[in-house]
């Protein structure tokens, strides 16, 4: 992990967190989400005061939001318009023309991004190898542009057939646009999204045009009051594929930014796993508003070109909207502290995805909430101490708690407040662990006898039943768990990944055509990549999206861009092919439909940390606290984590609380403390 400053804007809380010469300073604030920017400078300016750090001397800032997420949601974006090929205009409304759930009638879709009126057409047509059918009518092109002044859109997405091979007329357009409306933003589908699959290709462009004046506005806003305060250094974006960008490129481009905060968990998972040579681990990553969860083999994170925003069915695959970017693939669901316990009208108790958020916030933060949330059910169950909550930021008023809980759940269900409590306690738990079972179901991959890496404010206090749920193994808590996303930031690399579609089939194998695009898109990736590398040594890695002659859906197949060949392509995919469906399809064509090229900085492995070697109980004397568990109300240890060393061991019941976050250790359960300070809880063996 190097020395940095890492920002991270959650939903309910902004995480800051200042990395120098080893020592580490954190602070949460509330998230201010009318103008995110003064959280962001509050935590800095905490954090320097803290540390006695000057701005100036700070090596390397880097950032990760959910703004252009929550965007996207709660659908606050730019007046967005898209101009498309003449008959093409309605593809956002048809989407992929199929039911994710074949048997409900009232299946939900999100609404396109840009209403019908605003879908502009423009008569051109290429065809598939690029080549133009019709030119480009510029008096359609004009009568567009005078629609959009008509009606003051702010953004404008471009999206041609077929662009992905020939961006002639987007680019055209383009010019036209920055002629006539100077101060609308542009986005071209050539450039945010060039590879096939119109639909695909529309949503995305449509997406970032959304949200790009607004992420435009707000980098531009921060680069600036940073500087003011002294920062020199390079200003960087954590992207949702778990790689680092410069401010300007993600301005440009925030549509790759949408799951960059949680990304920056997933790759402090990743680094926690090879330090403790874990082959088999679930990251955890629990905050204000939702929760996060990623399977991680082998030290490396499941990965993908696809996700979809905004689920609305249940958080079933196909009822978002569809993006294709790199990302780290995991699943969110509105499971956070901050998520709101309901009952329905079939007198169920529901959580989420309605979320506090940090305004008002859960009942118990005393800021005139009352809507009862997984924190009021946390702190009346006694997980919560009122006046150790975020860094003694805010003290927790277990009276509004526990009438939040009453009016919300308790009377409606003829139900104590412990019962109460404890129903949402296990009802968000419940959700949760369905979630990481479906999401390994998709993958094919089991999870149990993994380790469970915990983190976020709320994932240390839920993560021993999950323990349960899921028949782990261990639940590992780092240091700094409640601010984990944010330390994740600082051991990424700066890394871009280009796409190009550029058709080939494998047996007409096309050396010139190969040498062209990997040349292309190094070039742009080392646009972005070198200047941000701060002189630090680079590597590069390519894909071939590749299938049978017929196939409707391509494989992913891993090559050396320096050293790719035909006879190389041909043994990979039959190994992936193979690997992934036990035979091959013989004398059948192979083609490949999309190339993507990777540039990143070179990272240094984590240390391996040894397991701590014996076993010391921590036995000194500690306040003890009430406890609410399933089966009674237990007195509870309440420990401060600066007390315990590696090799200390705690029994449950206990929390072990620290300056962000507090662990629960449950009767069933015992921790101990590794060599690296981590916490690793496991169930009392019988």
């Amino acid at each position: 992990m190097k020395d940095g400053l890492a920002i991270d804007i959650g939903g309910t809380f902004t995480d800051v967190v200042l990395v120098v010469e080893g020592r580490t300073y954190a602070e949460k604030v509330l998230t201010t989400p009318d103008a995110p920017t003064d959280a962001v400078i509050e935590g800095v300016e905490r954090v320097l005061a803290a540390s006695k750090v000057s701005m100036s001397s700070i090596p390397i800032v880097i950032h990760g939001t959910t703004l252009a997420t929550n965007a996207l949601i709660e659908r606050q974006g730019a007046r967005t318009a898209l101009l498309t090929t003449e008959g093409h205009r309605d593809v956002l409304e048809m989407a992929f023309e199929n039911r994710f759930e074949q048997y409900d009638v009232n299946i939900e879709r999100p609404e396109p991004l840009v209403p019908r009126h605003f879908r502009l057409p423009i008569a051109e047509r290429m065809n598939a190898a690029g080549e133009p059918l019709l030119p480009l009518d510029r008096d359609s092109v004009m009568h567009a542009i005078h629609i959009l002044k008509e009606n003051d859109v702010e953004s404008v997405a471009v999206g041609f057939l077929h662009s992905y091979v020939n961006d002639a007329h987007e680019r055209l357009v383009a010019e036209m646009l920055k002629e006539n409306l100077p101060d609308v933003a542009v986005s071209l589908s050539s450039d945010v999204c060039p590879e096939i699959r119109e639909y695909e290709r529309l949503s995305t462009t449509c997406a970032n045009a959304y949200v790009l004046p607004l992420m435009k506005s707000y980098l531009v806003d921060l680069e600036q009051r940073l500087r003011a305060r002294g920062a020199s250094c390079p200003l960087l974006m954590m992207t949702s594929g778990g790689g680092l960008t410069s401010f300007e490129a993600a301005a440009n481009s925030p549509i790759r930014l949408i799951e960059s905060g949680p990304a920056g968990g997933a790759i402090l998972a990743c680094e926690i796993a090879r330090s403790l040579n874990s082959k088999h681990v679930v990251s955890f990553d629990m905050g204000g508003t939702t929760a996060k969860i990623c399977l991680i083999d082998n030290g490396e994170a499941l990965y993908s070109r696809s996700f979809e925003v905004d689920r609305r069915y249940r958080f079933r695959k196909g009822s978002g909207l569809p993006v294709r970017i790199p990302v780290i693939e995991m699943v969110e669901i509105g499971a956070g502290g901050g998520s709101i316990a309901k009952v329905d009208n079939l007198r169920r108790i529901q959580i989420g995805p309605e979320s506090a958020g940090s305004e008002p916030g859960p009942a118990c933060y005393g800021r005139d909430g009352d809507d009862a949330t997984v924190t009021d059910a946390d702190c009346v169950l006694g997980r919560l101490q009122p006046s150790r909550f975020a860094g003694g930021m805010l003290r927790l008023n277990v009276v509004a708690a526990k009438r939040a809980i009453d009016a919300s759940v308790g009377s409606p269900l003829d139900m104590n407040l412990d019962e109460s409590a404890l129903g949402i306690a296990e009802i968000v738990d419940e959700n949760m662990a369905a979630a990481a079972r479906s999401h390994a179901a998709e993958w094919g991959k089991s999870l149990a006898g993994r380790t469970l890496v915990a983190f976020g404010g709320a994932a240390p206090l839920h993560a021993a039943r999950m323990l349960e749920k899921l028949d782990l193994d261990a639940v590992i808590v780092p240091n700094g768990a409640g601010v984990g996303s944010a330390l994740g930031f600082l051991g990424a690399p700066v890394s871009y990944e280009v796409v190009r579609s550029r058709y080939m089939v494998l047996s007409q194998y096309d050396e010139a055509l190969v040498e062209n695009v990997l040349a292309e898109m190094h070039r742009e990736a080392a646009d972005i990549v070198v200047p941000a590398a701060m002189g630090r040594e680079t590597s590069s890695s390519a894909t071939a999206y590749m299938r049978y002659v017929g196939q409707g859906y391509e494989i992913s197949v891993g090559f050396d861009p320096s050293d790719v060949n035909q006879a190389q392509l041909q043994s990979r995919y039959d190994a992936m092919y193979k690997l992934l469906y036990g035979r091959l399809i013989p004398d059948a064509e192979i083609e490949v439909m999309s190339w993507t090229y990777t540039l990143s900085t070179r990272e240094e492995e984590p240390e391996s940390v040894p397991d701590s070697s014996g076993c010391e109980r921590f036995d000194k004397e500690v306040e003890t606290v009430a406890l609410r568990e399933a089966a009674a109300v237990v007195n509870a240890r309440l420990i401060d984590r600066e007390l315990l060393a590696p090799s200390h061991s705690v029994e449950g019941p206990a929390l072990v609380a620290e300056r962000h976050t507090t662990t629960v250790i449950p009767s069933d359960c015992e921790a101990r403390v590794l060599a690296s300070g981590a916490l690793s809880i496991s169930k009392v063996q019988q």
